[in-house]
């Protein structure tokens, strides 16, 4: 809301001038925290085309569950993440009083009115209520409640609600995050499309989006998922999601489906419930019950009531469920003797289900009177049977359960040593061998013995020790002597049972995962030959159809600028932004330079808990494909190396090493988008490349998000400074990391002594950008000839050694460009600063492939400085001769190579 509107707002509510303060400052103050992941929740960023602004979340399933609802839902106006904590006091299960600041998850603005509102899972609040019974309270609606929070909302006449994950539906979430697309960036449907779409739907209410589709000639996925995104037509978003065609109504307008479904009237293949499918569902077929047991997308498995279980193709089994052959089994349980029955024969391990089978036959035979059969069984046992059977069946309905041999029940069940000492060696386990101090098992047995003695009781013997530690929960023994990580490998994997948003999106680029990892081989220079060392790969992978979008290999560790590059080979490749990011928590993924990038194309950013590699199951297993299907087939990979005292020099990697990081990226760029994109992988039962043409036919190309590489997109991937904003000097320009940079612009009286927004070339530190009057301008730094062709990393480099030097001799460390440029013009005497030239121009040639035609890039003035040309399919910078001066460029390959630098 602007101002007006805010005001207005105020006038219809009636509040108080204390209350409207209040409102105010916090619509203007800034979250009140930011954000962060713990062991288990996924936090992040979410772009708000509502709020104008990012919206922080602490949790996916719950609190950004909770952003879409809000940000789709007409009544709320505006929403505030981290709102002003406020004090609150209350009480323990104890007694105890507890005091403390709280801050709510959002402050939120309705029509009707103001609210803080906290959003948690039902098991939280029903955990929380047992600890805290005064905080958090459920009354018999079932509505919870925060007595504190309540308290303190009253005083200024607003409310305070604690909100559950129950009042989020799964499916509308998960449309709406697919229609999102539609809503933010409009398409637009050609008026002829447009009318034959809504003459198909009104012709035939209820049709399908496959049906439509195979229908009505000229018609794509996009056109009908913007009409249904802009209200032309109506399907109920939280029946099925939008992605399973077959399933998915079309409805003229809401008006038409009320009508439909209030009336009773029939549909053409009409679709009850997605509840009603879900696992263990009753099912009536040809006059016989069937369980379903798994609806999965390609299979659909049922279980007869007696027999074995069959899968049919889903879309045949949704087919049979149409047209009303397969149908709900309403009825009641026949009584509760089956469900005893069931659980004996549940049970019954395979050895006693033979032998109740041998048993079975043997009785059957007795009933029918043929005496040859069981003339060999004593008549004492046949009876025994016969009497069993005739009781189960009497009693449960199921003679065979009678049969059933019961020898686990035999003998004394009951422990037989003595309980002293037994409940002796559980407290030794606990107190002595489940702890951070991690004594072996034989010390906490001589321990115990001497315990034992000093009670004067008969201690249990070793193999009871060890038999013992054995049945102890693994994962928990695990967690306690070794932490949380080693136990990470044996913590059971969560399975969700609730039909819930797939992890993994539901169409190509609507989650993406970033990150980095050092390839198992070393490298050579190709100027000197010098060793290099190991390469950093940063991968882009997607995560609906496991295609690598782009790569990024360099030699620096991970920083911004690999995150850069590999979104720019993302932009080039396909032209799109992702909808959302997957990241860890790594510095250079938790920047201001990155969370902008990333909100200034809409893309939502989620960060995984550190120490939880499943939750980047998708990236962490591409990386391992990498290795085991490309690297390690190359010489010079380190695999020898991660046994050093097995490492002879015949074998060693460093004197193996013969590529070259331009080389190497040749080849995987072969292997990542050629070799790996037309393979079947086994998760998929197919290759990347043809899920994700296939899905991309099927959810939509969504053209209205492409993005140009242009000037554009590279300036809004380029960093900008800690301040963003550089002051315009008299006579010398701005400065941008120890540099000044001038332009002709920064002469005109209304520039100079005013700070301008500044970005800079991390690979290029001989220039840096200026906005000034509504447009970049490029600037030349001082010493431009040493500097140009540098990378930020060299130059940080540059100025860590001086400030070094002059901490050696007690000097003051004032970094001036001249000192960088002196400093680097003497590289050749600097052993680490020459591996970083080296190794910068290693990459030069990576970056170099990653650009597009030379027409797609908008070609700058040429004023005497670098500027990027485009020569086929590869970038490069052309450095021209200043008006004033010729650059003599150093030839590295002639540099000599000295001894190490002390």
């Amino acid at each position: 809301m602007n101002s007006a509107e805010f005001d207005r707002w105020l006038s219809q509510q009636q509040l108080t001038a204390q209350t409207q303060d209040l409102i105010a400052s916090i619509r203007a103050a800034p979250p009140s925290r930011r954000v962060r992941g713990r062991a288990k929740n996924v936090s992040g960023t979410y772009p708000s085309r509502k709020m104008g602004a990012t919206i922080q979340f602490e949790s996916h399933t719950v609190e950004l569950w909770a952003i879409y609802q809000m940000e789709n839902d007409p009544d709320v106006l505006e929403f505030y993440d981290q709102p002003p904590p406020f004090k609150i006091n209350y009480q323990n299960q104890t007694g105890r009083k507890i005091a403390h600041y709280h801050t709510p998850d959002f402050f939120v603005l309705r029509t009707s009115g103001a609210a803080w509102e906290e959003w948690k899972t039902e098991t939280e609040l029903n955990r929380l209520a047992q600890k805290y019974p005064s905080r958090y309270q459920k009354y018999e609606t079932g509505n919870w409640h925060c007595p504190p929070g309540e308290s303190y909302a009253s005083t200024w006449g607003l409310e305070y609600r604690v909100r559950t994950n129950t009042e989020l539906h799964p499916i509308l979430t998960q449309n709406l995050m697919f229609l999102e697309d539609y809503f933010r960036f409009p398409h637009h449907i050609p008026p002829t499309i447009a009318e034959q779409i809504l003459t198909a739907v009104r012709t035939n209410p209820g049709t399908n989006i496959a049906a439509l589709l195979a229908s009505v000639p000229g018609v794509r996925a996009d056109d009908i998922y913007s009409a249904i995104a802009t209200d032309q037509i109506y399907a109920d978003l939280q029946a099925v999601p939008l992605a399973e065609h077959w399933r998915v109504r079309l409805w003229a307008d809401i008006e038409s489906y009320t009508a439909h479904t209030h009336s009773g009237l029939s549909v053409t293949s009409e679709i009850p419930p997605s509840t009603a499918l879900l696992p263990n569902t009753p099912l009536l077929w040809d006059s016989q019950i069937w369980t379903l047991v798994n609806l999965g997308e390609k299979t659909a498995t049922l279980l007869p009531e007696t027999g074995s279980p069959i899968q049919l193709p889903t879309a045949f089994f949704l087919q049979l469920f149409d047209n009303g052959t397969i149908a709900l089994h309403n009825s009641e349980q026949p009584a509760t003797s089956n469900e005893a029955a069931r659980a004996l024969m549940d049970a019954a391990s395979p050895a006693a289900l033979t032998e109740a089978n041998r048993r079975f036959h043997l009785v059957q035979a007795y009933f029918q009177h043929q005496t040859d059969i069981y003339r060999d069984v004593p008549q004492s046992t046949l009876s025994r049977w016969v009497k069993q059977f005739r009781t189960a069946e009497a009693t449960l309905g199921c003679g065979y359960v009678g049969l059933l041999p019961r020898t686990h029940s035999r003998g004394n069940r009951q422990p037989k040593a003595p309980s002293d000492a037994s409940e002796l060696l559980d407290k030794f386990i606990v107190e002595h061998f489940e702890t951070p101090r991690r004594s072996p098992g034989a010390s906490v047995y001589r321990a115990y013995t001497r315990a034992c003695q000093d009670a004067n009781i008969q201690p249990l013997s070793q193999r009871t020790f060890y038999t013992r530690l054995k049945q102890r929960p693994q994962h928990q023994q695990i967690l306690k002597r070794q932490g949380a990580k080693a136990a990470y490998s044996s913590e059971p994997v969560y399975l969700e049972l609730s039909q819930t948003t797939p992890r993994h999106g539901d169409r190509p680029h609507a989650i993406v995962h970033i990150d980095h990892t050092q390839l198992d081989v070393e490298l050579r220079s190709q100027a000197t030959g010098r060793n290099l060392g190991k390469p950093w790969l940063t991968l882009l992978v997607d995560a609906y159809s496991r295609r690598c979008l782009s790569f990024y290999l360099t030699f620096d560790p991970p920083s911004y600028r690999s995150c850069m590059m590999v979104l720019r080979t993302c932009v080039r490749r396909f032209g799109r932004f992702p909808q959302s990011v997957v990241v860890d928590g790594g510095k250079e993924f938790h920047s201001v330079y990155f969370d902008t990038l990333l909100a200034r194309y809409h893309c939502l950013k989620k960060t995984r808990p550190g120490g939880k590699p499943r939750f980047g199951s998708v990236i962490e297993r591409l990386f391992g494909t990498t290795n085991a299907e490309f690297v390690y087939n190359l010489l010079g990979n380190t695999q020898a190396s991660k046994q050093p005292r097995q490492l002879t020099k015949d074998i060693d990697p460093k004197s193996l090493a013969v590529w070259t990081l331009a080389d190497l990226h040749t080849y995987l760029t072969e292997w990542a988008y050629s070799i790996y994109d037309n393979s079947v992988r086994d998760s998929l039962g197919a290759t990347p490349l043809q899920v994700y043409t296939d899905s991309l036919a099927a959810t939509g190309e969504r053209e209205q998000r492409r993005i140009a590489y242009d000037e554009d997109f590279l300036m809004a991937t380029r960093p900008s400074t800690s301040k963003g904003k550089a002051l315009v000097q008299l006579g010398q320009g701005i400065k941008v990391n120890y540099l000044y940079y001038w332009n002709d612009a920064f002469r005109s009286p209304t520039v100079e002594r005013t700070k301008v927004p500044v970005r800079y070339d991390p690979f290029d530190m001989g220039i840096a950008y200026a906005y000034l009057e509504g447009r970049w301008v490029k600037c030349i730094s001082q010493y431009y000839s040493t500097f140009v062709g540098r990378t930020e990393k060299e130059v940080m480099l540059a100025a860590q050694e001086i400030r070094q030097q002059d901490k050696r001799n007690a000097a003051g460390s004032n970094i001036s460009a001249k000192r960088l440029a002196d400093f680097i013009a003497a590289v050749q005497e600097h052993e680490t600063l020459l591996l970083q030239r080296l190794r910068d121009l290693e990459a030069r040639s990576v970056r170099e492939s990653l650009t597009v035609d030379r027409s797609q890039v908008p070609q700058l003035p040429k004023i005497g400085i670098p500027v990027l040309e485009v020569a086929g399919n590869r970038e490069r910078t052309a450095i021209e001769p200043a008006v004033s001066q010729k650059i003599e460029l150093v030839d590295v390959a002639r540099l000599p190579i000295l001894g190490e630098y002390r």
